[in-house]
């Protein structure tokens, strides 16, 4: 059953549009609202024309564009962004923080269970 989570959309900022869907896809039956954006420039884009419309930013690293290091340095700059909690998703090895600084780090491939758990505490501190 599908709880309902008004006021609480995720960004999904992943350069591979079949991650990009299947996120969707699962946040969207858990109730959430879904935006979606292929690198971060895109993502700084997105947000700063609205940002008070983003719960959280899921965030890919490697990416062309603007990769996740360069879109969370230029976040964090900007006073309207930088306290938008943002867990990062990567295939790097390991979880150790991915070397950036993030509320949660997400291993490639996910555990659907871990991952909506990070994503539902997340939402709750932002």
């Amino acid at each position: 059953m599908t709880m309902s989570r008004p006021n609480k959309c995720i960004l999904i900022v992943d350069d591979d549009a079949a991650i990009r869907q299947t996120l969707s896809e699962l946040l969207e039956e858990e109730g959430y609202l879904v935006a979606s954006v292929a690198n971060g420039r895109e993502a700084l884009d997105y947000l700063r024309d609205d940002p008070s419309s983003i719960s959280l930013v899921l965030l890919d690293l490697m990416m062309p564009v603007m990769d996740g290091f360069q879109f969370r340095a230029e976040q964090k700059r900007d006073p309207m962004l930088a306290s938008m909690p943002i867990v990062v998703m990567t295939a790097r090895g390991g979880t150790d923080r991915a070397g950036i600084d993030a509320d949660a780090v997400i291993s490639k491939p996910f555990d659907v269970l871990k991952l909506m758990d990070t994503i539902e505490r997340s939402c709750r501190r932002g």
